[in-house]
């Protein structure tokens, strides 16, 4: 009887790493897609929550509740210093921006959120009060949620 090493060959460990490598190959784009469409997801969901927020807290509260108001008073975790909200009243009449400055792709967010934008805001020009968090500068190139909204 032939004395047979026991263990791998080298081809067959070569053609267990050649399988491997094939399939991260083919899971790597479609994981790295989901994380986006992920992220894309939770901005969108941010933006209306902000919205949302805003918009309840003034039929409840009437002007009072923009007193002491800051971003971080109107969603649990969301990041700060991404997110903004400028707004403008008038006789009861309210248009809020609620801004997002961070890396996102506008048209997988507009895919959830279609009221969506992208493009330059600039809150000094035209007159917006602001709710922003801490370190927030104000960036020409943003996504931006747009709503419009009377308090009787």
């Amino acid at each position: 009887m032939k004395n047979r090493k026991r263990g791998f060959s080298l081809v067959e460990l070569l053609i267990v790493l050649a399988v491997i490598a094939a399939l991260i190959a083919t899971i790597t784009p479609v994981a790295l897609n989901a994380i986006k469409k992920a992220k894309a997801t939770q901005v969108a969901q941010n933006l209306k929550t902000l919205a949302s927020a805003f918009e309840n807290g003034l039929y409840v509260s009437g002007a009072d509740f923009l007193t002491g108001l800051s971003i971080g008073n109107l969603g649990r975790d969301i990041k700060t210093d991404e997110y903004a909200v400028y707004y403008t009243a008038s006789s009861g009449s309210y248009t809020a921006n609620i801004v997002y400055k961070g890396d996102g792709d506008i048209t997988l967010i507009s895919g959830t959120l279609s009221e969506a934008k992208a493009g330059t805001f600039t809150s000094v020009s035209t007159g917006y009060n602001a709710l922003t968090g801490t370190g927030w500068t104000n960036p020409s190139n943003v996504i931006y949620y747009q709503i419009s909204f009377n308090v009787y």
